[in-house]
Order: C-alpha cells, then structure tokens, then sequence
C-alpha cells in the first residue's frame, strides 16, 4: 500500500469467508469494518456444515452423469439431490449455465483442488498463529463405495485430482477396516486422503473473528445494510440495526469506505444486482445432523476418521469426544431453510446402516443455504466498478476453499490503493 493513511475496506458477511477476508486484509495493513446482520459471527451457512476441510471432495458437479442423477432423483424426496420442478427463472437460469459449463469440468476441478491445497496451508498457519482451537482431527478423510463401477468412476476422478497436486490412495476393504474399524455395511473400495483435516467451522470461525479484533478490525454485529451505492468513487454504505429491519426506528446511518467486499453468501446476488454486477447464485440447501455421543459405548462407535460416502452425497466428521456430524444432500428450493423429516430421514437409516452399534436417539438437525455458482467455482475479484470486490459463491466448499480466496481478494483490494 502507497498511502501513508490505511484505506477503509468494508466486508459484507460474517461467515467464514467474510471472516477470512477480513483477516487477511487487516494483516495486510487496512483500516477493515465487517458487517453481519446477525448478532454473532457464522450463524448461517457456517454455523453447523460437514466438518470436512476437503480438497479430497474439490470435483465440481457440472457433469453428463450428475444431470442424469438430478433427472432420476428428481422425484424422490429421500434423494441425495432434489430439485422442487415448481418454475422460478432464477432457477433455471442457474441450471442452464450449469449444463453449459460441462465442457469446463476438468479444468474447474484442477482449478478447485489447487485452491484447496492453498487454502490447507493458509488455515493451518491462520490456527497456529492465533492459537484457534476447533476440534481439528488430522485423521484424514476417506471415501468408500459400495460397487466396482462406483469405485472405477473415483478413480478417474483421483486421476484428475493428482493433476491439481492432490495425493491420494486407493484403500481395499480390509484396508479401510483398519483406517475406521467402526465402519459397517457391504464396502467395495475407497480412496484415503490423508492430509485432509476436519473440524467445527462455527468455532474457527468464531474464534477468527475475536483474532479479527486483536488486529484491529471493527466488528458492526446485529447490523443490516440496506444499500452499497459506489457511483461517487467511495462505497457509501447504508446501515441500520438489524433487530429494526422492519421500522428502522435506530435510523439509518451512511457510512463511507474506500472499498467494499461482498461475502454475503446467498444475499451477494441482490448486492451485486444493485452495483451493476451479474452474480447468479442460488441457495443450495443442506442438512445435517449433530449427534450426542452420550456416554462411552457410543463414543467407541462412533468413527473418528472423516468419511465421504459418494452414493448417498454424505459426509461425516467427529467434533470432539462427544460429538458426530452427518452432513449432505442438495436441495434446490429457493430460499427455504425449513427442515423437512423426509430429508433427515434418510440420513439417520445411513447411520443406522453404518454405525448399527451407535445410538442416533439424541441429536440437532440444521439446513443451510449454500451460496453456489453455476461452474461450482466462487466468484473472486473486481466488479465493474474498480472499489467493489466479490469473494463469495464457495458452494459446499466454502471451508475447504476460503482461506485462499481471502488471501487473493485481500491482494487485488490492497493492490488497487492509490
């Protein structure tokens, strides 16, 4: 930066990418205010996902066989995937890039293993600095099928991966008894990556935003912006307390930045529509379930490796000594967050099936909207206007990739200073 005065950047969103953003921009020396409508950080997408810090899972979903599996499911409304056909051009719109961006698969998921493997590195470092304690597992994360031809289509998918710079092996099943002996059911094969990691995203999160403040940065939680106009050459942002939405009668208050970043999740589109920018994300919507592991015999049934059942689109990742995560399923059905028992369901018969000998009789349910772009891939960078800066659409990976797309949006933003 060229100024002797920090430049004044507002981040939009409190998730775990706004967070992030926020960080590594006060690192690199900005004057740096976050805004979150909620009263705390990562109450929403990032409040309760998979757990799964995962380059492992970085194959984007633009391809022939995923449509056919969309198209099969489509109906059924236990399916890993489901999609209301009720007609909504948002929706269709977004579907329509989605097929159009099929010839781009290989390329994007290249791209998305790399940034996953740069954002590993970023967190680890991010958690060691500022001493973040999130019921990290170093176990490693491990997929397994259940047939010859599911296994065979992973092992083209490992091949591409390798191409980005990801290690990972084939496992047998008596290999992948040894790597999680708590795990049951007819198993063909897998594949194990063991420099994946997980843990409790809200608790990173939340810990990252206390960091924030150490560096400076002006947390405006329970805030809502109302408005970002960028046509003076500043960001004037209009704000009010977000328990006055309806009345406003705390008063709307403008507020004037340097630059802006938006990292609102699902909202970024609306944001970006008013700034003269095309952002087409839809709400993908997500389960999962936390289950209480209550006393020792289901702490020992409980797997403690990180598990990715490609069949049945689930996830898994242990928090702790006490705690289970299931997650998965996608949803496409606007801007729903309702929990509907025929999505659940299916996700305790999976652990049923899986885990006969732990007990699923106390547990959380949780939907979340994951904010997704048509070629999977989040959108980082300037908008037209050369003070607004997106970093937002991660879609299920927003964890997995966040680190190093606030580290390059944090980058363009301080580079562009006067």
């Amino acid at each position: 930066m060229t100024n002797s005065t920090p430049e004044k950047i507002a981040v939009i969103g409190a998730g775990i990418t706004g967070v992030t953003t926020a960080y590594m921009l006060a690192r690199k020396g900005a004057d740096v205010t976050l805004f979150e409508a909620n009263p705390y950080p990562a109450m929403e997408t990032s409040y309760a996902n998979g757990g799964q810090l995962s380059a492992s899972n970085a194959e984007v979903w633009n391809s022939t066989t995923t449509v056919l599996k969309g198209m099969k499911w489509m109906f059924k409304s236990g399916a890993p995937l489901l999609l209301n056909p009720k007609p909504s051009w948002h929706k269709y719109s977004w579907l329509a890039e989605f097929v159009a961006a099929i010839p781009k698969y290989r390329e994007n998921t290249i791209q998305t293993v790399k940034w996953a493997l740069e954002a590993r590195a970023h967190l680890r470092a991010i958690a060691e600095d500022e001493g973040i304690n999130f019921d990290r597992e170093e176990r490693g994360i491990l997929h397994f099928y259940g047939t010859k031809g599911e296994f065979d289509v992973a092992a083209k998918v490992s091949s591409l991966l390798a191409e980005g710079g990801l290690e990972r092996r084939a496992v047998t099943p008596s290999e992948i008894a040894q790597i999680e002996p708590t795990v049951k059911g007819d198993i063909y094969g897998g594949f194990f990556t063991e420099s994946d990691f997980t843990g409790d995203i809200h608790k990173f999160t939340s810990e990252l935003a206390k960091a924030c403040v150490r560096r400076g940065v002006t947390l405006r939680m329970s805030t809502f912006v109302d408005k970002i106009d960028a046509s003076n050459g500043k960001i004037a942002i209009s704000n009010h307390p977000a328990q006055d939405k309806a009345s406003k009668k705390g008063g709307v208050l403008t507020e004037v930045y340097d630059k802006v970043v938006i990292c609102s999740g699902v909202r970024s589109r609306d944001f970006a529509a008013h700034l003269g920018d095309r952002l087409n994300i839809y709400p993908v919507k997500g389960y999962s379930l936390t289950i209480n592991l209550e006393d020792e015999a289901n702490q020992a049934a409980a797997p403690m490796v990180s598990l990715l059942d490609d069949n049945a689109k689930i996830v898994t990742s242990r928090l702790g000594k006490s705690r289970f995560r299931v997650a998965g399923t996608a949803e496409f059905n606007g801007y729903n967050k309702d929990i509907v028992w025929n999505r659940v369901a299916p996700m305790l018969d999976w652990c049923h099936t899986h885990f006969p000998d732990m007990s699923c009789e106390s547990f959380q349910s949780w939907a979340g909207l994951r904010p997704m772009m048509p070629n999977m891939l989040p959108r980082v960078g300037a908008g037209k206007n050369p003070a607004v800066f997106y970093n937002t659409g991660h879609g299920h990976l927003g964890w997995t990739l966040s680190a190093a797309t606030a580290d390059i949006v944090s980058e363009l933003a301080i580079a562009q200073a006067a």
